[in-house]
């Protein structure tokens, strides 16, 4: 499997790691040990979860947690005002959170990279206005942290 995939599937990885989190209140750890030893490149009932680079997983993971204040209140002012980022859906905070982790912390990884694979993942789990509310908060965000790259 490419380096690329690896990567997609590890941003999916996370993000559904960071889901579990928020509604189960599950320590980083031990979410990061049960998504390494049951999830990530199993077959569970007939689903093939695909393989994932497991340091870029846990960076992600381990980078949200550690700058979760720091994400949300990046994420609270770039939406709409009377929409702070708690009165969003779950999976939406986990990408938004896990994106914008990418955002300030991964200078290796393109804006458009990043953007492009949040994107796909918004798209996996929704089709309505969900993708453009994501599109619209990233490129805001971006607009501030790597305004140099666009």
């Amino acid at each position: 499997m490419a380096r690329g995939d690896l990567r997609s599937a590890a941003r999916l990885a996370a993000v559904q790691a960071l889901y579990q989190m928020d509604l189960a209140g599950k320590p980083v750890g031990d979410v990061i040990a049960e998504h390494q030893a049951y999830w990530i490149g199993r077959d569970i009932d007939g689903i093939e979860i695909p393989q994932a680079e497991e340091s870029f997983f846990r960076a992600i993971v381990e980078g949200v947690v550690a700058d979760q204040h720091g994400i949300d209140r990046a994420v609270d002012q770039a939406l709409a005002k009377g929409w702070p980022l708690k009165r969003i859906e779950a999976v939406l905070r986990a990408i938004l959170r896990a994106a914008v982790f990418e955002l300030k912390n991964r200078p290796d990884v393109p804006l458009r990279v990043i953007i492009s694979e949040y994107m796909r993942v918004t798209d996996s789990f929704y089709s309505e206005q969900e993708p453009a509310l994501v599109n619209g908060v990233l490129d805001a965000i971006a607009r501030d942290l790597r305004a140099g790259e666009r």
